[in-house]
């Protein structure tokens, strides 16, 4: 998004060629007497002062200052607040991107995750390859049409750019995206899918791919998808309808759910997740390929379980969101299955929660009402027993989105960028290392309520969720109607 307009040249716009100068007017060699042709517009130089540095009073410039930027403000198209008249459509300023790509699956996906790779990290040439599961959300009536959807994006080139000589010799990152599938039929939606990896028994394997599926019908799927994968990259290879069963279902929940995360320090695999009737659950991998759910659950939230995040730093510690308007940490060795922290963080519902992995003190959060917030837990204080929630400050807050956040995620690597998807068919990135001060607070190059945090806003219509990918820096993949991968030039 352009934030400000280009300055006019000088010279009425018309460029000096290198070497020109302008041509000094000729003068008489002989010089007469000078006369003041101004002499009497101003009768002392208090006159003079007061007209200010434009002849004019510095009140008077002011407001005709504020005037324009008034007008500045009405003109700029603002992507999900200001509305599209009939026949208009949104274009992409293409110089903005690095990479840019759209990919179409049969059915929309409400959830996503990227599988890691072997293909190296911080990888930063084209074209780009990555991996990823899915899970479909076929319309009413076509349930049976579901799919949990096992993907090989290839063929994601860079931006073509003019000036850009070296990249022109080089055919390959010229090349069309592809987008393989592998799926697995499912009879119900998938609300939320998640991805876990552990070590092969033989290292010189590839590690197991596991996904967690939370579905509408309100079961968890536990799949091992690590055949579809290798199917990518080895011709010929069939796919067994024994293959496509789940390693395991689980039944625990009486309602649908939303929230499913796998632990991140438990490699064998660690699960959580929660339903719309308020119910946390953890299961863990068991010897052999068996999956025990412990069958108390973790009680406390009024409302649904949104959103479950474990912490990135210790191993029996999660957070949760709900739609009661709370985050909750827990501590699964806890006896009495209830929270350590209870904060209200806001007053609608709320949807999401990422936990940096570069700092684990930071949890960002998105409300039904728009906001996202950056918490500093260090400054969150124990339950008691008869303690309401309490109701910290947070570190930031923004209200740019004026729909439901749906999805927010630290970067990987930068603990001061973050990516959020909202129901304004937005997904931004931030910049918290912007530092503020009371004059630019709320505006940004003359836009009021821009903050100046505010680093890019790419327009994806229904956006649901997105990710970073950890391995291709600065990469941001998004579904919606369709799948986007991008790149900006900025991060």
């Amino acid at each position: 998004m352009s934030k400000r307009p280009a300055d006019d040249n000088e010279n009425g716009g018309i460029a000096l060629k290198k070497g020109e100068r302008p041509e000094k007017p000729d003068f008489d060699d002989e010089v007469g007497e000078f006369e003041d042709e101004f002499e009497d517009e101003y009768e002392s130089e208090d006159e003079i002062l007061e007209a200010g540095v434009d002849g004019r009073p510095d009140e008077e410039r002011e407001a005709d200052e504020k005037a324009e930027a008034m007008d500045v403000d009405q003109q700029t198209f603002i992507v999900g607040r200001n509305k599209l008249e009939p026949g208009q459509t949104l274009s992409p300023d293409l110089s903005t991107y690095e990479m840019l790509h759209a990919l179409s699956t049969p059915w929309p996906c409400l959830s996503f995750d990227i599988v890691k790779d072997n293909l190296g990290d911080n990888r930063k040439t084209y074209p780009a390859t990555m991996y990823a599961v899915a899970g479909t959300q076929a319309d009413n009536k076509r349930e049976k049409e579901n799919q949990l959807m096992v993907m090989k994006f290839s063929g994601l080139s860079r931006m073509e750019r003019e000036h850009d000589e070296d990249s022109s010799d080089d055919e390959d990152e010229d090349a069309d995206p592809i987008l393989e599938s592998a799926s697995i039929p499912l009879t119900s939606t998938t609300n939320r899918i998640r991805a876990h990896q552990t070590p092969a028994s033989d290292s010189s394997r590839p590690p197991i791919t596991l996904t967690a599926s939370m579905t509408e019908a309100g079961q968890v799927l536990i799949h091992d998808v690590t055949p579809h994968l290798a199917s990518f990259d080895t011709p010929g290879t069939v796919i067994t309808p024994q293959q496509n069963k789940p390693l395991s279902t689980l039944r625990m929940h009486k309602s649908e759910g939303y929230a499913v995360d796998w632990s991140p320090l438990v490699s064998t695999g660690k699960l959580v997740t929660g339903d719309n009737n308020g119910m946390i659950y953890v299961t863990t991998r068991t010897g052999g390929e068996g999956w025990a759910t412990d069958s108390r659950p973790l009680t406390g939230h009024t409302g649904s379980v949104e959103e479950l995040q474990w912490s990135p730093s210790e191993k029996n510690v999660f957070a949760s969101a709900s739609s009661d308007g709370t985050i909750r940490v827990w501590d699964v060795r806890s006896k009495s299955r209830t929270a350590a922290l209870t904060v209200q963080v806001s007053e609608t519902d709320v949807n999401v929660m990422s936990w940096s992995h570069q700092t684990s003190h930071l949890l960002a959060s998105g409300a039904d009402d728009g906001v996202w917030a950056v918490w500093d837990l260090r400054q969150w204080k124990p339950n008691t027993a008869s303690s309401a929630p309490s109701k910290p400050t947070p570190v930031a807050s923004f209200n740019f989105h004026k729909e439901q956040i749906t999805s927010v995620e630290w970067h990987p690597t930068d603990d001061s960028i973050v990516a959020v998807a909202a129901g304004d068919d937005t997904l931004t990135l931030w910049d918290l290392a912007v530092e503020l001060d009371d004059e630019e607070s709320k505006d940004t190059g003359g836009v009021s309520e821009v903050p100046p945090q505010l680093l890019f806003v790419h327009y994806m219509k229904k956006a649901k969720e997105l990710h970073w990918h950890p391995q291709i820096p600065g990469c941001v993949i998004g579904t919606g109607e369709a799948f986007n991968v991008f790149k900006t030039i900025s991060v």
